[in-house]
């Protein structure tokens, strides 16, 4: 009887121990259920049914009762990246900022180029944008100083035609420069600035391999053509060519797709093209020039060419002899790119593509010399013309460029047509002006609010209408050499927001001295002497046209 008893005792202590145990399961069951609670958000799915797995907790805390489970671990941070210092910074290898990179680099500056595009050179090397654009005042003398100068004296003589060559001119530029391509900024650590509101600290970036790496620089120069540093910053950006046609989105100049041609008879073509009558020529080609190198215009034979796509246009010709039967040609247009998104320049390139056997069998039904020509290969990427436009110290206007204004910070002496290329507004483009030579000041590179950020190329601060002027290669890289030469100059002493007009003139003898850059004692023609005000702010506007509005304009 004593051993039933206890038996018997002992059953409902197992008993009452079950159920504390079921107590505390369902307890468990509760707390670890999101679907228990009254205020708990449903799940994204339509069903607001507990799901099984919603059970896992409860049996894990009912499997050793008064315990509860461990918190999890905290992860540990990310290790801070190593972090390397230069004196100089340069944010992309379009061939403008290259020149301000070698300067900086010959006058004893640590340099270094992170290039978020796959491949080294741009619009140059990757594009093959190699038809140059030379700059020349009214009289016809060329304004290209410094190092851009051997470039196009190269081109014009028919020594740098080829990409190949190109390539090699490129390589004198980076001799020694560090670059790292196909690179992705992260993050820019900004600080306030001594002279104004911000300066740039460092970038945190990725190599191709994903390795995270951190740069610290005195100075950045974004030399993007989709500002890929100017992006990342407070920066304005200013009214851009959507402004002067009047349309509501935004949108660029038109990108150009290079088109490569082999087994082209030049010297057909040359002398065919000029040995006609000049009203037979003008009745088939219109306006148009064909000598040993070079084939500029002849709209009449690209107006009759129908695209197969609404984004493309195929314009007057700028085409360069390459020698040995290669041509290269710059007049396919695509319109509606989007330099910032990759892919936006995809699609461009594989419309251009699509089109070059319509285009080739065009060419040879219309040209001389052109029967057996054939396509030549395909560019890697596009001829980006314009990208948005920031705000700088000073922004270049139209009136500056017609009215021949020089500046007491003149880093380039520039010339070139206001040329406005065309967008889906207004195909065929425009142009407003064409001014005698105009100063580009040191304060059109500077970011406005930012110490130590400096812009090159296409992101030079020029209004919309006066950036058709000011975007052509010799007027930035000279603007670039300038500027790298008197960063090594001002080194140790100095910072470059701390110029003022009369540390000016040591400079320029410098930069003439040592580099035969000579920036002081040009004067230009003035376009618009005894404009009024009104006139003037009208012109920068677009309101005004000049060619048209000159041409009946009360004196």
């Amino acid at each position: 009887m004593v051993r039933s008893r206890r038996y018997s005792g002992k059953k409902r202590m197992m008993a009452l121990s079950v159920l504390v145990l079921a107590a505390i399961g369902a307890v468990a069951v509760f707390a670890f259920n999101p679907f228990a609670a009254k205020n708990s958000q449903a799940p994204a799915s339509s069903s607001q049914e507990p799901q099984a797995a919603n059970t896992k907790p409860a049996a894990a805390a009912g499997s050793s009762a008064g315990t509860s489970n461990p918190a999890p671990a905290t992860p540990k941070p990310e290790p801070e990246p190593p972090t390397e210092t230069v004196d100089v910074a340069v944010i992309g290898s379009e061939l403008e900022g290259l020149y301000l990179a070698r300067a900086a680099a010959d006058e004893g500056l640590r340099v270094k180029v992170l290039d978020p595009r796959e491949a080294f050179g741009g619009q140059v090397l990757q594009g093959e944008m190699l038809f140059l654009d030379e700059v020349r005042d009214e009289k016809g003398n060329s304004l290209s100083q410094g190092r851009v100068k051997e470039l196009f004296d190269g081109f014009r003589n028919g020594k740098i035609r080829k990409q190949p060559e190109f390539a090699a001119y490129f390589d004198k530029l980076k001799k020694d420069i560090p670059v790292e391509s196909g690179i992705r900024l992260d993050n820019v650590k900004q600080i306030p600035g001594s002279f104004g509101p911000h300066a740039v600290e460092s970038v945190d970036y990725q190599t191709k391999d994903g390795v995270k790496k951190r740069l610290a620089a005195s100075y950045w120069l974004d030399n993007t053509d989709f500002a890929a540093l100017l992006g990342k910053l407070q920066t304005t950006r200013l009214p851009g060519l959507e402004a002067f046609y009047g349309q509501q989105n935004i949108e660029y100049m038109s990108s150009g797709y290079m088109m490569k041609f082999k087994n082209v008879d030049w010297e057909k073509f040359r002398s065919t093209f000029n040995n006609m009558k000049p009203e037979e020529r003008s009745a088939k080609y219109e306006w148009g020039v064909v000598d040993n190198s070079f084939a500029v215009g002849l709209s009449g034979v690209t107006k009759k060419y129908k695209p197969s796509n609404d984004r493309i246009f195929l314009r007057g010709l700028n085409a360069v002899n390459q020698r040995n039967g290669e041509v290269l040609i710059n007049a396919l247009l695509v319109y509606t790119v989007d330099p910032s998104d990759d892919k936006s320049v995809a699609d461009a390139l594989e419309l251009g593509k699509k089109e070059m056997p319509a285009v080739l069998q065009h060419f040879r039904n219309n040209l001389p010399g052109w029967e057996h020509a054939e396509l030549n290969g395909f560019p890697n990427y596009l001829y980006i013309r314009e990208y948005n436009h920031y705000e700088t110290d000073y922004v270049l206007k139209v009136s500056d460029m017609l009215g021949a204004r020089m500046f007491w910070d003149d880093v380039s002496i520039a010339g070139y047509p206001l040329d406005l290329q065309g967008t889906s507004a207004n195909k065929w483009g425009i142009e407003m002006g064409r001014p005698d030579k105009y100063g580009m000041p040191l304060r059109s590179f500077m970011l406005k609010n930012y110490d130590n950020v400096l812009v090159a190329g296409k992101n030079v601060g020029a209004s919309a209408i006066a950036y058709g002027s000011a975007r052509i290669q010799p007027n930035t890289s000279l603007a670039a050499e300038t500027i790298g030469i008197m960063l090594g100059q001002l080194h140790g002493k100095k910072k470059l927001r701390e110029i003022k007009e009369a540390d000016m003139p040591a400079l320029h003898s410098y930069l003439e001295s040592k580099y035969k850059i000579k920036l002081t004692g040009a004067t230009g023609h003035s376009k618009l002497t005894g404009w009024t005000a009104d006139e003037l702010a009208k012109l920068d506007s677009g309101e005004i046209t000049y060619p048209s509005y000159s041409k009946t304009r009360k004196k």
